[in-house]
């Protein structure tokens, strides 16, 4: 079985240059491993239905037409179980609860540093990674200007360093990460009622339509890892992606 990852969102997954006792070999490229929380439970998964775990690394906007070419098997990749997804490919249940609450990113010491509501953001350039809700949760910033959206998460906060961007969405859960990453910018958390409207359940796997074996088979091994369990390997990647 073909498992899928971007390798570009810690703490979820990303890549690595040398091997561990906990990563696994990127497929297709050689002498890069992969690492983090979908890795670790793909790894899980693969050992519990008896399939050979072999990860691929494809850039996400990619993820679902590779799977629906058959490329891949099996979608880890931090994807969330949103209404356009749906229609084109299967979710499994959640392998991770998350938190249903966004926050932004900008400049420390920028116009908009110190913004207190969706509300603050008038002529601030906000981008973030093609095809994900992320993107889409720009547009509930009133006045923003969407900036067209890129390829990678590194390259959405590459985009902001240079100054060519003003700010970015992100979940609140991976703000202290990106802190340490990026010393320049700022986390902004908002009130619950009157933060980001949200729209889906949590992060899934994906598989092809129809393919209802395969589908069952990865939901009965997540239903037996306990939360506490998906917690400690969560908190685990968050140390290795912090480095």
């Amino acid at each position: 079985v073909l498992f899928r990852s971007e390798c570009d969102y810690p703490p979820n997954n990303w890549e690595e240059e040398r091997p561990t006792d906990s990563n696994v070999p990127l497929a297709n490229k050689e002498g890069f491993y992969a690492e983090g929380y979908d890795i670790q439970i793909a790894k899980i998964v693969a050992k519990s239905i008896g399939a050979e775990l072999e990860i691929k690394k494809l850039a996400w906007d990619d993820l679902i037409p590779a799977l629906n070419r058959n490329e891949i098997d099996v979608i880890f990749s931090g994807m969330l179980d949103i209404a356009e997804r749906r229609k084109l490919i299967d979710f499994t249940e959640t392998y991770e609860e998350t938190m249903t609450e966004y926050g932004v990113f900008v400049h420390k010491n920028g116009k908009w540093a110190d913004a207190k509501n969706l509300t603050d953001f008038a002529g601030a350039r906000f981008i973030a990674q093609k095809d994900t809700n992320l993107d889409s949760a720009i547009n509930q910033l009133q006045g923003a200007v969407h900036l067209p959206p890129v390829d990678t998460v590194s390259n959405v906060f590459d985009t902001i360093v240079k100054n060519e961007a003003d700010g970015t969405v992100v979940d609140i859960q991976f703000m202290n990460s990106y802190k340490k990453t990026y010393p320049e910018l700022k986390g902004l958390k908002f009130p619950k009622d009157n933060g980001f409207v949200l729209n889906y359940s949590g992060i899934c796997a994906g598989v092809r339509k129809n393919d209802t074996k395969l589908l069952n088979e990865i939901n009965n091994v997540l239903k037996k890892i306990p939360l506490h369990e998906r917690q400690k390997i969560m908190d685990i990647s968050i140390l290795k992606s912090e480095g």
